[in-house]
This record gives C-alpha cells, sequence and structure tokens, in this order.
C-alpha cells in the first residue's frame, strides 16, 4: 500500500506543478538515476542555447542527399522543364501543385507557366491563391529564395518587376554553383537525373553527383531505355540481365546510389522470386502481350531484387522513395500506410543491402523511425520533408534523434528540378534542425555539446560515410566523359 500511496502522491503533484514543473521534476529523477543532471547546461538560458545552435547550424555546410536539378546548360537552351523562363519558374515545381489544389483553374495555371505571357503580368493569375499558399513549405521555400536571391522582401504584385531582373541576373553560366555553394553553404548535391537517362554524365560531376536510376530496370521494363545504350539486343531474361550489369559496370563506381520511385505506382513489397518463375512471364512482355496483375508483380518482384543484388555488389546504397506523392488529386493514402512494413521486409530478405528510406516516409513518420531503430541496413533520408511539412519534419528529427542511431539519419535533400528554390529548402531544414536541437538541449534529453557535435553528423558527416564521398569525388575529379 505505501508504493500505492506514492504514485498516487506522484500524479497529484504532476497535476499541480503542470508541464514545465513535470519536466522539472522529470530531469530530477534522472539526475538521481545516473548520478549527473541531464544536461551540462542546465543553467544556459533557452535564448543563448537556441543562438549557439544556430550559429553552428549555420555555418555547418550541407550535404544535399536528393535532387531532380537538370544539367546547368539545360538552363539556357529550352529544356523541357522549363517551362517558361522567368520568375515563374520558381513557382513550377511543387508549388504549382498547390496553387491548384488552392482551387487555381487550369486555364490560369496554364497561362501562368506560359512563355506567352509577360514576366510582369504573371502574378494576377496566382493573386486570388497566394495568400493561401504562400506560408505552406513550398511556399516559404520560394519565398526565401526570392528574400535571398533577389533581395526583395517577399513576393508581391509590387515586386515582381525586381523578382525578375534579379533572376535574370543571377541565371548566368556558373550559378548553379553560386546559388548552392556560395549562398547555400552545400557541399555537393546528389542528382537522379529526370532528362532521359538512367545516369547522367554531368558537367559539374563532383558538384551534381549521380545515382543510377534503376526503376526501368524492373518495372515496365523500360527495355529500349537500357538496352539501346548497352548495345544488347533483348531476347530473353537472361538477356535483359546482361543489360542490367552493363550500366553497373559502367557507372557504378561513379554513382553514389541508385534510386527507385515505383512506390508512385505500387507498394514496396517486393517478394523474392526465381528467375525460372518469369522466364515465360518476360518473353510475353517483350511480345508486347498483356500481363495480368500477379505476373505484373511477379516479373517486377524478380527484377528489383536483380537490381538490389547488382548495388549491393557495388557497394552502392539503395534509395526508395516512400510517403507523400508529388502532384495533386491521386494519392492513394491507403498503399502509403504500407510502407513501413513492406521497407522491414525489405531489410529482413537482404541484411547486406544498405536501404535509404526517402521522405521520412510523410505522414506515417513514427513508423519509419521505428525500422530504423530495429533494423540495423535501415537509413532515412529526410529529403523533401521539409516543405511537405516544416513542423513535422522538426518533429520527426527530435523523435528520431532519442529513439534510433543518429549516425543513419540524412537530414536534406531539396528533391527540386529548378536550382534557384533549393537555397529556400535548405534555409528552413536549417531552422528545423536547429528548433530540433534547441528544444532537445532545452528540454534536457540532451547537452548542448551533444547537440553541438551532432550538427556535424547528421548535416555531412553521415551523408560522406554512407555514400563514401571521399572516394567518390577523387574518381569523380578525373571522368572525362
Amino acid at each position: 500500500m505505501k508504493g500505492q500511496r506514492n504514485v498516487i502522491s506522484r500524479r497529484s503533484t504532476l497535476k499541480g506543478i503542470g508541464a514545465v514543473g513535470a519536466m522539472g521534476l522529470l530531469q530530477s529523477d534522472l539526475a538521481a538515476a545516473d548520478g549527473h543532471t541531464p544536461t551540462a547546461n542546465a543553467k544556459v538560458p533557452a535564448s543563448e542555447v537556441r543562438r549557439v545552435i544556430a550559429e553552428k547550424v549555420n555555418a555547418t555546410p550541407l550535404i544535399d542527399t536528393h535532387e531532380h536539378l537538370i544539367e546547368e546548360k539545360g538552363r539556357f537552351s529550352g529544356h523541357s522543364h522549363v517551362r517558361s523562363d522567368d520568375w515563374s519558374v520558381l513557382l513550377s515545381h511543387y508549388l504549382d501543385s498547390d496553387l491548384i489544389t488552392a482551387g487555381m483553374p487550369q486555364s490560369d495555371h496554364r497561362r501562368f507557366f506560359s512563355p506567352d505571357v509577360e514576366p510582369a503580368d504573371k502574378f494576377k493569375l496566382i493573386e486570388p491563391y497566394w495568400p493561401a499558399v504562400k506560408d505552406t513549405g513550398y511556399g516559404q521555400a520560394v519565398r526565401i529564395a526570392c528574400r535571398k536571391l533577389y533581395d526583395v522582401d517577399d513576393i508581391r504584385r509590387e515586386t515582381i518587376g525586381k523578382i525578375q531582373a534579379g533572376y535574370e541576373r543571377i541565371r548566368k553560366p556558373g550559378f548553379y554553383k553560386h546559388i548552392l555553394c556560395e549562398s547555400g553553404n552545400i557541399e555537393s548535391c546528389q542528382v537522379n537525373s529526370l532528362e532521359g537517362t538512367p545516369f547522367m554524365q554531368s558537367a559539374q560531376p563532383t558538384l551534381l553527383m549521380q545515382d543510377i536510376s534503376i526503376v526501368g530496370m524492373f518495372a515496365g521494363p523500360d527495355i529500349g531505355g537500357y538496352a539501346g545504350p548497352a548495345g544488347i539486343e533483348v531476347t530473353t531474361l537472361a538477356d535483359w540481365h546482361r543489360v542490367i550489369d552493363w550500366w553497373f559496370g559502367k557507372y557504378g563506381k561513379y554513382a553514389v546510389a541508385v534510386k527507385s520511385q515505383n512506390a508512385y505506382g505500387r507498394d514496396i513489397d517486393y517478394a523474392r522470386v526465381e528467375a525460372g518463375k518469369v522466364e515465360e512471364v518476360f518473353t510475353r512482355r517483350l511480345a508486347g502481350q498483356p500481363l495480368s496483375g500477379e505476373h505484373g508483380k511477379a516479373l517486377e518482384d524478380h527484377l528489383f531484387w536483380y537490381a538490389v543484388e547488382k548495388a549491393t555488389e557495388y557497394n552502392l546504397p539503395i534509395k526508395l522513395h516512400t510517403g507523400y506523392y508529388a502532384g495533386q488529386n491521386y494519392m492513394p493514402l491507403s498503399r502509403l500506410i504500407s510502407n513501413a512494413g513492406s521497407a522491414c521486409e525489405l531489410c529482413r530478405n537482404a541484411p547486406r543491402a544498405r536501404f535509404v528510406f526517402m521522405h521520412i516516409c510523410y505522414p506515417y513518420y513514427e513508423e519509419l523511425i521505428a525500422v530504423a531503430k530495429q533494423w540495423a541496413n535501415a537509413y532515412v533520408d529526410m529529403c523533401w520533408s521539409w516543405i511537405i511539412n516544416p513542423a513535422a519534419a522538426k518533429d520527426f528529427l527530435k523523435k528520431y534523434l532519442v529513439t534510433a542511431p543518429a549516425n543513419k539519419i540524412l537530414t536534406f535533400g531539396g528533391d527540386y528540378i529548378p536550382v534557384e528554390p533549393v537555397i529556400g529548402h535548405a534555409a528552413i531544414a536549417r531552422r528545423g534542425i536547429t528548433l530540433a536541437l534547441a528544444e532537445l538541449v532545452e528540454e534536457g534529453w540532451m547537452t548542448l555539446d551533444d547537440a553541438i557535435e551532432k550538427a556535424d553528423m547528421i548535416m555531412h558527416g553521415n551523408a560522406r560515410r554512407i555514400f563514401d564521398l571521399g572516394k567518390k569525388e577523387a574518381v569523380l575529379k578525373e571522368v572525362t566523359w
């Protein structure tokens, strides 16, 4: 009964002293348990903690582990991803979707991104919807980019002339390095190219490091896109295996990872399927015959694991999309909710492979923390998450750092096609990292010294180790393609 009375008394005390007092009591309990206070900086004022951490985070270079940036030369040559070469480019990826879901008609949307509309006349097309989207993560990234690059206080009708002039002034040869490295304090980027090739031979190979896209190796698969460059005629499944081998043999030493966004079309529940069970299925695929859902999945599953095994052979991490979809009006949450559970099965089925689960599986990010805590070969990349939901991303990082090993988290990837908003996304990430670390110190979960140490690890140290960037940089400096 004595123990029960103590429990009741403690509950009453916690109720009476409120949240602040309860935290103090919790810290006292922790101190009693291990013989010292939970933070060596307990007397440091909260404002000073935030100042010190902010200075550290802002001074620390980021390694950007996920982009879709087109080659810089494409920005000067009428690239298909540049719908209109003016300030509207900054809104052309992600924020364009927020505008539609805010109610912007498709006709006005097309006109806004059309080269036939004068840059000075474009703001009035988005003006009715701008108050609704400007504070989303997508909106904030663009607004911050305009402030940093074009020296305007905000995007509004009166500032469009200055924004357009700034766009034209900065968009000169060498502006990728200026924006990313000099303005954004970003050491290097890792690009999953969307320019029609599984591996981009970049003109800036140490700045725009490249993934090998494996999605076309198993989804479809994309026979012409992969077999053509390899110069291999594909008539059997064994031939297709040789095509996959060719891509790894040619680019494996230059790539930093492999990437698949196949989760846009299905769950990541890839089963182990032997070649003999899908040889006939592959033959029917070559002949253009329709495949049943069961047969199509079996073929994809087999080829997925073939590509994963090749990536593992070349010591390349496997980056997989999880969670939220880009675009609008088609995302099935009932599929997304299964991603974390399927991630566990991938880790169990291939303990030597290193899986990087991207985008924190938003909105199911608690589950992904559990995956990283449980599985030694599970890594998490926060790319894109800071602009999907900045508050949730901060919450994720804060929870992750007191749950799962800190050497398996990657904290930034802009995930953009245009380069300009990357600098805004990076600023949001730095703010979120600062807040997560500062709150952990202020709440007594981490010392200030530990928080400062974590900044280097999670902002660039982990990426350098996981992707073996020292070795990759040395090889890429010598390329002559």
